[in-house]
C-alpha cells in the first residue's frame, strides 16, 4: 500500500511513518499543506492521510482541489473533533474522518478498508443511461440538456456515479 501522510506535527508524522512502514507500506510524508497538495496531485497513492490544520494550505482546501482532479481515498486525521468539523470533512470529499488521539490499529484497519474497496473509476467522463458526466469540466447532461448543479451537488453526484453499485 502506497500512502501519503500530510501532517505538520513532526512526532505524529514520524509515528505514522514508522508504524505504517513496519506494516510494509510505502510511505511519503509532507509537513505542510503546499507540499502535501503538490505530492497528492503529482503522484499516485493508494490512500492519503490528511491533517486539517496545516501551515501554508489547510486540509479542507487540499481535499477540495484533490477531489476536482483525482479520486484517491482520503482519511482526515485531525484533532478537530466537533461534529461540524467531521461533517465538513466528509462533505468536502473525505472518505473517512478519524479524531486524534486515535488507536494505530484502528487507523490501520480503516486504511485497509479504504484500499480494499478498490480504486474508483479514473476516467474523465462517465455515461449512465441518458446521464453524461464530465468530471474535468464539472458538468452533467441529461438527454443532452445541461443540469445546473452547485459545486457540492456536483461533487456528490460524482461520488455516487463513480461508486454505482457500491452505495
Amino acid at each position: 500500500m502506497k500512502i501519503l501522510i500530510v501532517e505538520d506535527e513532526l512526532k505524529m508524522a514520524e509515528y505514522l511513518h514508522r508504524g505504517l512502514s513496519e506494516q510494509d507500506c510505502a510511505v511519503d510524508v509532507a509537513h505542510n499543506g503546499i507540499d502535501g497538495q503538490h505530492m497528492a496531485m503529482q503522484y499516485d497513492y493508494d490512500v492519503i492521510v490528511l491533517d486539517v490544520m496545516l501551515p501554508g494550505l489547510d486540509g479542507f482546501s487540499i481535499l477540495r482541489s484533490l477531489r476536482a482532479a483525482k479520486s484517491t481515498p482520503v482519511i482526515m486525521l485531525t484533532a478537530r473533533d466537533r461534529v461540524e468539523d467531521r461533517v465538513r470533512g466528509l462533505q468536502a470529499g473525505a472518505d473517512d474522518y478519524l479524531v486524534k488521539p486515535f488507536s494505530f490499529l484502528e487507523l490501520l484497519a480503516r486504511l485497509q478498508a479504504l484500499t480494499r474497496r478498490g480504486r474508483v473509476q479514473e476516467s474523465t467522463q462517465l455515461h449512465i443511461g441518458d446521464l453524461h458526466i464530465d468530471f474535468l469540466a464539472r458538468k452533467a447532461l441529461r438527454d443532452g440538456t445541461r443540469i445546473d448543479l452547485t459545486a457540492k451537488e456536483f461533487s456528490l453526484l460524482a461520488v455516487l456515479a463513480r461508486r454505482q453499485g457500491e452505495i
